[in-house]
């Protein structure tokens, strides 16, 4: 086995910094040397969701077996994955949002288990299903034991003592009874820790929030809308593609006061430069989903953020679907790689967005260099305009056909591709830093939207529009592929024709194989250069939970969660009949309940031990 030391020379190409100038410092050691563990959500601050371990290789893969499994307790959705620290395991449920810390060495013994008490009215607001998708961690230090963070539906901000189980600090990050829940993963960078807020269908206004993880205490809040004061943004310093936003971008393109309810939620995931000392993350859908009753770019939904995490201020934007009129959210993962544009090697932040288009940019000044479909049949827009010189530079340009607001107010504009689900949501992508290929689980399916006026209240849906959705027409027939994707170029280098949509997170290993769930309920691990299938194996449940791996007592396993749900499998989770329920999601996934039914559960798997002693 490798051992980490490939990880410890080609992660520390690309997070080469002074330890003392960068982030939380034990915590990024042992993502770049302890590749064993699983320390991080997406597994390192580049979200490469990539590790060194080798063991489990594409000459073996096919002889994986079961090594324990575990129940959670719990239904609905299992979105995220498990963190691996030392013998100890550690992962969230779906609402209730159970935390459980789990013995490895002892045969998966709880160790201690954490039951919020939320109030269950809670789960009549969250959007898409009642997902989590996992905790954060963070090293002990002077001032603060390890710690675990979860991010409760409810908002609230929960920092438990890793080894206890007891509660250090809470704090309230929203307020449910406006619409705001919580659904993303946290993130620790220096002394902070991270947290976005979902409720863009409810007219709440998106922010990113930094708390101190020794007390909890607020250090800064950056809002996606509103004056400068609140957005975090300098009207002279901070960019979009080049060039000084001017002051108050973030309510200049919004009628009067509109941006107060305008959505620009921030529930995906975080990535983090130590080198130029800069996070990137997304914003979410403009509210309401009707765009004829708010004219304008509306700044700073559908956005790329760079910020400093130490204070949060914005340094570039790039907003990639201006005047969103399908719901396209930009919080898909931010890819930090280091990567070879035009024979030039670039500092890059590789963004597969919801809108069927696929972004490589500069990370340090938001330079656009790469802007392409990864779904050949996205067709609401024909491309984003790559000349520097044109006043239309960086935006998609819309075919009329497929704008909702040429459309009108109760007209239904059809054969929308992609859905509003995106080509892709929020499941996360893999690299590679030996092919340089992105691995993406993608959605294959189009909608029918007709928009309608809708007033805002407080606490109740703010959506105005109907959806419904279905396969790609003239395509291969089903709802999803899992592609690789070259970030260089803007090509597809392979794809794998799925018959649902692909809503697991994918990993990328060492042992040249790639791994992803299926909404049917497959593990399923492929072949990283030629997408050949090499093992496949059916879990209790349908998978949208992301694929980790760690290594315990010499021997390698995989762990991913089971149980169908998040907006896909939305029908299922929530017993949904209507096909326009679900935000359009019911009728297009109808025959997932043929394939698959509700449990939560999660499956680790190992090789037989004279094969992993072989190796």
């Amino acid at each position: 086995m490798k051992h980490g030391l490939l990880g410890a020379a080609s992660i520390a190409a690309l997070v080469a910094a002074p330890w003392a100038a960068s982030a939380n410092e034990e915590l990024q050691k042992m993502a770049e040397e302890q590749p064993g563990e699983w320390v991080m959500p997406t597994g390192n601050y580049a979200n490469w969701r990539y590790s060194e371990l080798d063991q489990i290789n594409k000459d073996n893969v096919d002889q994986l077996q079961v090594a324990w499994t575990m129940s959670t307790g719990v239904l609905r959705g299992h979105e995220g994955n498990p963190l691996v620290i030392g013998d100890t395991m550690y992962f969230s449920t779906p609402f209730p949002n159970n935390v459980f810390a789990v013995d490895l060495a002892n045969d998966g013994v709880i160790k201690w288990k954490y039951e919020p008490q939320q109030d269950p009215q809670v789960i009549g607001v969250m959007c898409c299903d009642t997902v989590n998708r996992g905790v954060a961690y963070a090293p002990a230090t002077d001032s603060h034991p390890a710690t675990i963070i979860l991010n409760q539906a409810d908002t609230t901000v929960v920092a438990l003592d890793a080894v206890t189980g007891e509660v250090l600090w809470e704090v309230k990050n929203g307020d449910p009874g406006k619409g705001e829940t919580a659904t993303m993963a946290p993130q620790v960078v220096k002394d902070k820790v991270l947290i976005g807020n979902s409720g863009g269908e409810y007219g709440v206004l998106g922010h990113m929030t930094a708390y101190d993880v020794a007390t909890g205490e607020m250090a800064w809040r950056a809002f996606s809308a509103g004056p400068d004061d609140m957005t975090l943004i300098d009207p002279e310093n901070t960019t979009h593609l080049g060039k000084p936003v001017g002051a108050d971008s973030g309510t200049a393109t919004w009628e009067g006061d509109q941006w107060q309810i305008g959505g620009g939620t921030t529930w995906g995931w975080i990535s983090y430069d130590p080198e130029l000392d800069l996070i990137y993350y997304g914003t979410g859908n403009p509210s309401t989903w009707n765009p004829s009753q708010r004219p304008g770019d509306n700044r700073w939904s559908m956005t790329i953020m760079a910020r400093d995490p130490d204070d949060g201020m914005a340094k570039w934007l790039y907003q990639m679907t201006p005047h969103d009129e399908w719901d396209y959210d930009g919080v898909n993962e931010m890819i930090l790689a280091d990567l070879d544009i035009g024979g030039e090697s670039r500092k890059v932040v590789v963004h597969p967005d919801r809108n069927g288009f696929a972004y490589t940019l500069d990370r340090e000044t938001g330079e656009l260099l790469v802007a392409e479909k990864y779904d050949p049949f996205v067709n609401w827009a024909t491309h984003v305009e790559m000349d520097p010189e044109s006043d239309q530079y960086g935006r998609p340009q819309v075919v009329e056909e497929y704008s909702t607001a040429q459309g009108g107010e109760d007209v239904n504009t059809t054969g929308i591709c992609p859905a509003a689900l995106g080509t892709k949501d929020q499941q996360p992508s893999a690299y590679s830093p030996e092919t340089k290929l992105f691995y993406i689980p993608t959605n294959h399916v189009c909608m029918d939207y007709e928009p309608f006026r809708v007033s805002y209240t407080a606490g109740q849906p703010y959506v105005g529009a109907t959806l419904s959705m279905y396969p790609t027409p003239e395509s291969h027939g089903g709802m999803g592929n899992f592609i690789a994707w070259d970030a260089t170029k803007g090509e597809i280098v392979w794809s794998i024709p799925e018959q649902f949509s692909v809503w697991s997170g994918a990993l990328a290993t060492a042992g040249d194989v790639v791994f992803y769930g299926t909404l049917e309920g497959y593990l399923k691990a492929v072949d990283m250069e030629t997408g050949e299938e090499l093992y496949r194996f059916r879990t209790g449940s349908g998978v949208i939970g992301n694929v980790m791996t760690y290594e315990h007592e010499g021997d390698q396993y995989l762990g991913v969660l089971s149980g169908v749900g998040g907006w896909a499998g939305i029908g299922l989770a929530a017993g949904l009949t209507d096909p326009n329920a679900g935000l359009g999601a019911v009728g297009g996934y109808a025959a997932l309940s043929d394939y698959t039914n509700l449990g939560g559960q999660l499956t680790v798997f190992k090789l037989p031990d004279q094969v992993a002693s072989s190796q």
